[in-house]
């Protein structure tokens, strides 16, 4: 079993500012943790610059021409009160897209591998057409169509269990029968959608989650809902939105969460990829604020990827 870690020192230069909880301490915390040290046995690779046509394939091209044109030469503009834009923001969020269109060919080359994405600014919240909450490309939808398109796959599935709902992702697959999305989520909570009576076509699982609920719940979410959704619709990759804002220790999130449930649910969808997928899994990092809990939580998902 491989596992990768795919991710661009430029990630780093997306600068939103002081005070912003989208900073790049962030992947300095994940990425110190997950140093050779500590996980030997990983296979690091420098990701690639994504190109237009492969944003395009979850993307507009008014999307596109429009993050292009706003993108600064100095400065940090704001594309809403929360997203921001850097002059090396535009590279920053190439790189973390390209990192899940290169995570999705070296898992479908391997088979029985899996890769986790160590990339800023997050991507869930993006839509086709707009850019929010933090995020400016959807990473996660871009790489799927990517999989589609080059593997001729049928059936992806997104599990996303970053504590806010993935607006962006749902939006983009919700007409689509062959994306699958799922998401366990606070709520009430930002963005202010995911209710469980959004189903798409019949490819969206949502549970909302009060705030505090906890482990039981969150576990309980997966066992008697989102897995035996995934279970039924045997997907042929499992993409994964990795966000740890859900951590005890987050300041943002209130899920109350620790590196062990993130442990116990990475363990869940390895066996069901095992299944349906030839064991192929790719993560990509979403949210997560508090740099102890953060660490703790990637340590524990790329822990479980690698099967340890």
């Amino acid at each position: 079993m491989t596992t990768y870690l795919f991710t661009h020192r430029d990630c780093l230069f997306h600068d939103t500012g002081t005070g912003h909880p989208e900073r790049a301490d962030r992947l300095r915390a994940v990425l110190h943790q997950l140093d050779p040290e500590n996980f030997p046995t990983l296979v690091r690779r420098e990701a690639p610059l994504a190109s237009r046509e492969q944003l395009a394939l979850a993307h507009t091209q008014a999307h596109l021409d429009h993050l292009t044109a706003r993108a600064p030469v100095a400065g940090i503009i704001d594309l809403d009160p929360d997203t921001k834009m850097s002059p090396g923001s535009q590279t920053a969020a190439l790189y973390a897209a390209g990192a899940v269109v290169a995570a999705i060919d070296a898992v479908m080359e391997t088979p029985q591998s899996s890769a986790f994405c160590a990339i800023r600014p997050p991507g869930h919240h993006a839509e086709a057409n707009r850019a929010m909450g933090f995020c400016l490309y959807n990473n996660v939808a871009v790489g799927a169509y990517y999989a589609r398109k080059k593997y001729g796959l049928e059936r992806i599935a997104v599990v996303d269990f970053d504590v806010h709902h993935g607006n962006g992702t749902q939006a983009i697959f919700e007409r689509d029968p062959g994306m699958f999305y799922a998401s366990t989520h606070q709520a009430p909570f930002y963005p202010g959608t995911g209710d469980a009576s959004e189903t798409g076509v019949g490819n969206i699982v949502n549970v909302p989650l009060a705030a505090g609920s906890g482990s039981r719940a969150f576990r309980e979410a997966y066992d008697t809902v989102i897995l035996p959704a995934l279970e039924a619709f045997r997907p042929e990759l499992v993409i994964i939105s990795a966000g740890f804002d859900g951590h005890e220790k987050d300041p943002i999130g209130n899920h109350k969460l620790t590196g062990a449930d993130y442990s116990w649910l990475t363990k869940k969808l390895m066996v069901l990829a095992d299944k349906h997928a030839s064991g192929r899994v790719v993560s990509a990092l979403e949210g997560g604020y508090d740099l102890e809990g953060l660490a703790d939580g990637s340590h524990a998902h790329v822990k479980a990827l690698l099967r340890d």
